[in-house]
């Protein structure tokens, strides 16, 4: 596999597209201080590394809220009873296709994952969870925290490069 390198534009453009993934080249290449064709040449060449995952569209929630009601929010700490490296797999596979599990994380130390759940309700919580971990023989221990109030959601990932790692040259 080829070793990508990232200068400083690079990592503005990741920031910029993390800001608003729909500006358009010309608004993005002048915000950078590019040209528009090496602005759409460098946002591909981070399209096809795998560094722009896919581009969405964030929900606010009160104001879905007032269509669809209220939904939950649990952050779950789930604890296995045996954790073998195929047993880790096998639960994190279990979680892919859920929508609700929004979050799968792997943590240590303490429990073996937390999971950011949403639900419609708490019936729809406790069928989700017994479904998910009842049902699992490998799952020993499940504690839920239900959200209150979200004070912040943030999913941008900063990129600038630390100081104890000088850029590189191609």
């Amino acid at each position: 596999m080829e070793s990508l390198f990232l200068d400083d534009t690079d990592l503005q453009l990741l920031n910029a597209l993390q800001d608003d993934a729909t500006a358009s080249n010309q608004a993005l290449a002048a915000a950078v201080r590019v040209s528009p064709p090496t602005c759409l040449r460098r946002v591909k060449r981070l399209r096809e590394a795998g560094l722009i995952e896919r581009e969405v569209a964030l929900v606010q929630p009160d104001a879905l809220a007032r269509h669809l009601g209220h939904g939950i929010t649990a952050i779950v700490e789930v604890t296995l009873d045996r954790q073998d490296t195929e047993r880790l797999a096998a639960f994190e596979q279990r979680m892919q296709p859920e929508a609700a599990v929004q979050q799968c994380y792997r943590v240590s130390p303490g429990p073996d994952f937390i999971l950011v759940i949403y639900a419609q309700d708490i019936p729809g919580y406790l069928t989700l969870a017994q479904r998910l971990f009842s049902s699992d023989g490998n799952v020993r221990n499940v504690k839920a925290f239900f959200s209150l109030k979200r004070s912040k959601f943030e999913p941008k990932l900063p990129c600038v490069r630390p100081e104890s790692l000088p850029p590189r040259t191609p």
